[in-house]
């Protein structure tokens, strides 16, 4: 049995409750970060950094079922797209949260 869809008339269409439009500028951070934090491994890794900053790679592989190659890969995807920073410190990198990207797309989500 299939749905038959009934047109709707243009008098039937409520006006729009707000606008989704956002300065270019805005809209592409806000997708290249929403791209990254949408992996599901990324995001625990911003979950472990906002609570565990300052970590060093080592640390980071502690607490994910993939190997440090694969752990890298996308600790360099996080910082490309501005959630996290790294600091290198003699043959480590000690990782945490970009404070300042992180409060701008909180600011862009709150937009939305």
């Amino acid at each position: 049995m299939s749905k038959r869809r009934v047109p709707i008339a243009a008098a039937d269409v409520p006006p729009p409750c707000c606008s989704l439009e956002l300065p270019e500028e805005d809209e592409k951070l806000f997708v290249e970060m929403a791209r990254a934090i949408g992996n599901p491994i990324r995001f625990q890794i911003v979950k472990f950094l906002a609570t565990h900053p300052g970590c060093i790679t080592g640390d980071i592989v502690e607490q994910l079922p993939i190997s440090q190659a694969t752990t890298s890969q996308h600790l360099k995807v996080l910082k490309d797209a501005g959630w996290i920073a790294g600091i290198v410190s003699g043959p480590a990198t000690c990782y945490c949260l970009n404070n300042e990207r992180v409060s701008r797309f909180k600011e862009i989500v709150a937009a939305l």
